[in-house]
């Protein structure tokens, strides 16, 4: 079967054993294949498991909801993994310049982060749970996260974090405009809201830089060690059709 007309596209496939994987696929031809894998046939990958021409009994195009992998210029946003722990550790929950202005800390310690991303994994099965890793060019470095979060009456928050090492980088705009367009266009949640201190002028950029508006201010609003800041209100709403 041609499975290049897959490249890019949600699927779900079944293989000759009964086992069934969906997810983003990944055309592997065959010279690639071959000169990496030793297959003389090419398949497609979903994440890091790759199921070939002919192990494939069926392959059909989705409709992906919750945390499906999402491609952006520069980042893939995909599922936490088990490994991802101890970058999350070293490079946000070690930082402390990374809760400046929020006091939220779930990679504080090795054992935390740990935690957090099983909590996470845990939560994949649930249709409404949307967690990323941004992953620098799918290289398995940690650029970031993003995700969002108390869906209730068709709206849902959203916050995101980009280790300073990969700052600067527009990062964290490009991984919020696409994160705002799955979830009103995909999955047809009507009002994503953000927040920040108003001190956090990077955070204001990436949030203004991807559509947000600035709906409310609350004076005093946020409290963050023995510091106050007022607390900036944004949200994104689903574009009429």
């Amino acid at each position: 079967m041609n499975l290049s007309e897959y490249d890019g596209k949600y699927v779900r496939i079944t293989d000759t054993d009964g086992n069934s994987f969906s997810g983003r696929a990944k055309y592997g031809n065959t010279e690639f294949l071959e000169c990496e894998w030793g297959l003389d046939e090419d398949g497609i990958f979903i994440e890091d498991v790759i199921i070939c021409n002919s192990q494939i009994e069926s392959i059909e195009e989705i409709v992906p909801h919750g945390s499906a992998e999402l491609w952006t210029e520069h980042l893939i946003l995909r599922r936490y993994r088990p490994d991802d722990a101890g970058q999350l550790y070293e490079c946000l929950g070690a930082d402390q310049e990374m809760n400046k202005y929020s006091g939220w800390n779930p990679y504080a310690s090795p054992e935390m982060a740990q935690e957090t991303v099983r909590r996470f994994i845990d939560s994949y099965n649930d249709e409404r749970s949307y967690s990323w890793v941004m992953d620098a060019n799918g290289d398995d470095v940690v650029a970031g996260t993003i995700g969002a979060y108390d869906y209730d009456n068709n709206q849902i928050e959203v916050g995101f974090s980009v280790v300073r090492a990969w700052q600067g980088r527009g990062f964290a705009t490009e991984a919020l405009k696409t994160v705002l367009e799955y979830l009103t266009e995909n999955e047809g949640i009507c009002r994503v809201t953000a927040w920040c201190a108003s001190e956090n002028t990077g955070s204001r950029r990436v949030l203004e830089k991807s559509g947000m508006q600035l709906v409310s201010i609350e004076r005093g609003g946020l409290a963050v060690d023995d510091r106050i800041y007022d607390k900036m209100i944004y949200e994104y709403r689903r574009s009429k059709d």
